[in-house]
C-alpha cells in the first residue's frame, strides 16, 4: 500500500451523532429527577394500600358520605314537590343530581373493594376519631353532624311556597356545613387519591353553594 492511498473515513451509520447521545443524557436526567420528586412527594403520606380495609379512612368515607349525601338527595325532591319558585327547584335539582352521582361512585368504590356498605356496630364518623351520635344514639335519625332530624323532615314535607324553600335553605345549609367537614378529614386522612380528590371538589362546590344560600334566604327576608 503506497503512502499517497486515502484512509478510509468511517461511514455515516457508525459516526457518534451527538445530537442524538445529548438527547438522550436529557431524558435519562429527566427521568432521574423525576423519580426523586416523586420519592420526595411519597414520603409526605403512607402509601396508599393496593385495596382499602374496612376499618380504612377511605371506606369510612365512602360509606359516610354515602348517607350524608342520600338525604340531600331526598330533602331535595321534597322541596321541589313543595315550591314552584324556578331558583329553588334548580338549585334542588342541581343538588340532587350531583349528590347522587357521588354517591354511586362511593358505593361502587366499596363494590371493588370487595367491602360492606353498611358496618353494624360502627359509630358514623368513627374514621375521623369521632362518634356520629355519642352514647344516647342518634338524636332523632340525625346520624352525622348537619343532617336533618325526622321532626324536621316532616316539617318540611308538610311546608309549602316561601315556608317550604326558607326551610329547604336553611337545612341545606346545616347539611353542606357538615358534608364540608366530613369531605375535608377524608382530603387529611384518605390514602386513595382520586377520592381526595373527590372529597376537595365536595368542599369547594358545598363551599360555594352556603354562600348561594346565605343569598337566597336574604332575599326571602331570612337567614340561616
Amino acid at each position: 500500500m503506497s503512502g499517497d492511498e486515502d484512509v478510509p473515513t468511517p461511514s455515516p451509520a457508525r459516526r457518534p451523532n451527538r445530537t442524538r447521545w445529548a438527547a438522550v443524557t436529557a431524558v435519562a436526567l429527566a427521568l432521574l429527577f423525576a423519580g426523586g420528586a416523586v420519592t420526595v412527594a411519597s414520603a409526605e403520606r403512607e402509601e396508599a394500600p393496593r385495596t382499602p380495609s374496612t376499618a380504612s379512612a377511605d371506606a369510612g368515607f365512602a360509606r359516610d358520605m354515602s348517607v350524608h349525601h342520600q338525604q340531600a338527595v331526598e330533602m331535595s325532591f321534597i322541596v321541589r314537590d313543595r315550591t314552584e319558585d324556578e331558583e329553588v327547584r334548580r338549585l334542588a335539582y342541581d343538588i340532587a343530581n350531583t349528590q347522587a352521582n357521588q354517591r354511586g361512585m362511593m358505593l361502587g368504590w366499596l363494590d371493588l373493594w370487595d367491602l360492606p356498605k353498611v358496618e353494624s356496630g360502627v359509630e358514623p364518623m368513627t374514621w375521623m376519631g369521632m362518634g356520629g351520635s355519642g352514647d344516647t344514639g342518634p338524636l332523632d335519625g340525625a346520624l352525622m353532624p348537619g343532617m336533618a332530624t325526622n321532626a324536621q323532615l316532616d316539617a318540611l314535607r308538610k311546608a309549602s311556597g316561601r315556608e317550604a324553600e326558607v326551610l329547604y335553605l336553611k337545612l341545606m345549609t346545616e347539611h353542606h356545613r357538615g358534608g364540608v367537614h366530613m369531605a375535608e378529614g377524608c382530603v387529611r386522612k384518605c390514602s386513595v387519591e382520586v377520592e381526595r380528590g373527590l372529597a376537595q371538589g365536595m368542599v369547594d362546590a358545598q363551599e360555594s353553594e352556603i354562600l348561594l344560600m346565605a343569598d337566597m334566604l336574604r332575599k326571602r327576608g331570612a337567614t340561616a
